[in-house]
């Protein structure tokens, strides 16, 4: 079969995890519960940290630009999937499919660099506790976001843009739920030499780097902590970190798991359903993680929502249009 241009082709096919028709309503059901807590439980960490001015330090101010990456990194594949499970249909455009390629890039890049920057928050914290004020002051935090952000659009565009000089057979089935690079790749009818060398060299690079400033900056926290003489500062510096070690473990575990075995066999749904780990269940958990083994956050929420409840019942109190300023007078 002779390769068509890549701009002729309509649609790709995305297979997503199943092909058996009676476990299409389960996975309906079981995605968009994911999904809705996905976004849900972000959603109450980043008004828990804009509402709490206690919380207005640089550890939460990275806390809830993950959470936005998370939801955003979500929303790239799982609500594509839904549609397609509900339609009874596997089609994607070619612009749709590259859009959702590049986007999952920005996000899951983002999600990398701002785990490896909060890692590195509290390294200062914990092995530079009287200069922390100092270092992650406000021009560093928002350089550091900025960074990030340039380095993950960077990425995802060139990424995208090196996929546009490929050509593709007329069937271009995806057997995954998304559009995943790697898959893309593989469905190429011309030469992808290039765009394989850019990928792991690109994925080597951002994973590497972060990963390697993770586990070194781990190093020197576990070093500070058993020179910590007493067990209740030993306790509270491990409390402080172990949040942020059991996101990190999940993301790159799962993550890297699946990126070591993409390149060794042809593309599976096995692979597909190894991806749910990090690009689902992750993204969901991080905020039960957080929110679990941190009191500041547990405490924000707690007034978060009491102030929502008061506010409820003032509004009731003082009838059904009463003004903003004497429902604020009520309340105080």
């Amino acid at each position: 079969m002779e390769p068509g241009n890549q701009t002729a082709i309509p649609k790709f096919l995305l297979l997503g995890l199943s092909e058996d028709r009676d476990l299409q309503p389960v996975l309906l059901g079981l995605f968009l519960s994911m999904y809705l807590v996905t976004v849900l439980g972000n959603l109450l960490i980043i008004l828990a940290v804009i509402s709490d001015a206690r919380l207005h330090t640089p550890m939460y101010f990275f806390l809830s630009n993950l959470s936005f990456a998370d939801i955003c990194f979500t929303s790239t594949s799982v609500p594509e999937m839904l549609v397609n499970i509900q339609t009874h249909s596997k089609a994607i455009t070619y612009k749709g499919c590259l859009a959702q390629m590049c986007f999952f890039l920005l996000f899951g890049g983002l999600d990398s660099l701002l785990l490896t920057v909060m890692a590195y928050d509290r390294f200062v914290a914990i092995c530079h506790p009287l200069r922390y004020t100092v270092i992650m002051n406000p021009r560093l935090c928002g350089l550091l976001l900025l960074l990030s952000w340039i380095i993950c659009l960077t990425h995802s565009l060139l990424q995208s843009l090196m996929v546009l000089r490929l050509s593709f057979c007329e069937e271009a089935e995806i057997p995954h739920y998304f559009c995943e690079l790697a898959y893309i790749l593989k469905l190429a009818c011309s030469d992808p030499l290039v765009n394989d060398i850019l990928l792991y060299f690109l994925s080597a690079l951002l994973g590497a780097i972060p990963l390697t400033g993770i586990l070194f900056s781990y190093s020197r926290i576990i070093s500070s902590i058993m020179c910590i003489s007493s067990a209740g500062g030993k306790y509270k510096a491990f409390s402080a970190c172990g949040s942020h070690l059991s996101v990190v473990s999940l993301f790159y575990g799962t993550g890297l798991g699946v990126y070591l075995t993409s390149g060794t066999a042809q593309p599976s749904r096995r692979g597909a359903m190894a991806s749910v780990m990090y690009t689902v269940v992750t993204p969901m958990l991080n905020p039960f993680i957080y929110s679990l083994r941190n009191r500041d956050i547990k405490g924000a929420l707690r007034r978060l929502f009491g102030r929502g409840i008061a506010l409820s019942v003032t509004s009731r109190r003082l009838g059904p249009d009463p003004s903003w300023k004497t429902m604020v007078q009520a309340l105080q």
